[in-house]
């Protein structure tokens, strides 16, 4: 005979006891993780050739604060300029024409193949292949000429090196987040009447921009760690700064540890706004309220 579950024989659930599950292994892990964290912080506050008083008396030094202005200047100008190209060639290579799909697509190519160093270097050495430059027909008359020596200076070379690279990055992610949005929702909101410039500010950008802002977050990141790297054609910003103090005094390391720790809190503050901005387009739903009701408005007019 089968037997009969009752079901008042069970205990109630507020009388059942929760049992934790052991995990050795995690507390081995955490107890190998303190350990390492303790040696850190003791090898760090402990060896004097850290030399943290000449670490302190450089950490505000004029140079130094004048070489974070100019690698604060450089990312946000570098950004400013990517997000704005980066949006045309996004946007031309998710276009209905061939010819301009092409041209995105083999200018992607090419300046995320090259490297930012071999970049900087180029730019910084133009003059070299065209020491004019002149904007006017081809083959034709030439209507501007420049001096290419005057005008390509370290701190233009920089900022075009450091767009174009960037550009190609910041093309590949909007492009992504725009792709991320259902076509559907283009095409009703084309049926409702909306234009095509409204439908994309108002429908496809403010969806595409969650998927957006984490991974562009990271790439401005990058690009500010990456202006290091305009040391190498003499433009004074954080390092080189930093280089030409120690090259002087001869404390490296703790000139060194000036610069990492001033890149760590910029970093840092970039990290704070990135995760409020997250938050902040996390809460809204997939279209605005004040948004749907002008769709609902439009609808009831037509």
């Amino acid at each position: 005979m089968s037997k009969v579950l009752n079901l008042d024989a069970l205990p109630e659930p507020s009388r059942l006891k929760r049992v934790k599950r052991r995990r050795p292994g995690l507390l081995v892990a955490n107890a190998v993780v303190l350990l390492f964290a303790a040696m850190a912080v003791t090898t760090i506050f402990t060896n004097p050739r850290f030399e943290w008083e000449t670490v302190g008396k450089y950490f505000f030094e004029i140079r130094i604060m004048k070489g974070i202005g100019v690698s604060l200047g450089m990312t946000a100008a570098t950004m400013a300029f990517a997000l704005v190209l980066g949006t045309v060639v996004a946007l031309m290579r998710m276009g209905s024409s061939r010819l301009m799909s092409a041209a995105a697509g083999m200018f992607i190519w090419v300046f995320r193949s090259i490297p930012m160093l071999v970049q900087l270097l180029f730019w910084y050495n133009l003059a070299a292949l065209f020491p004019t430059l002149s904007l006017g027909i081809p083959w034709g008359p030439q209507f501007v000429t420049f001096d290419a020596n005057s005008l390509l200076g370290p701190l233009t070379a920089a900022v075009i090196g450091l767009t174009l690279h960037e550009t190609a990055y910041v093309a590949e992610l909007i492009r992504s987040g725009l792709l991320s949005v259902p076509e559907g929702q283009r095409q009703a909101a084309a049926a409702l009447g909306l234009t095509p410039t409204q439908i994309f500010f108002r429908i496809t950008l403010p969806q595409a921009l969650r998927v957006i802002v984490p991974p562009m977050g990271n790439e401005l990141i990058s690009l500010l760690k990456a202006t290091s790297l305009v040391s190498v054609i003499s433009l004074a910003d954080l390092l080189y700064s930093v280089q030409l103090i120690y090259s002087k005094n001869f404390q490296t390391v703790p000139l060194l540890i000036v610069a990492a720790i001033w890149y760590m809190i910029i970093t840092g503050v970039i990290t704070l706004v990135q995760q409020r901005l997250e938050r902040r387009l996390g809460r809204h739903t997939l279209i605005p309220a004040e948004k749907v009701t002008k769709v609902k408005r439009i609808e009831h007019s037509v």
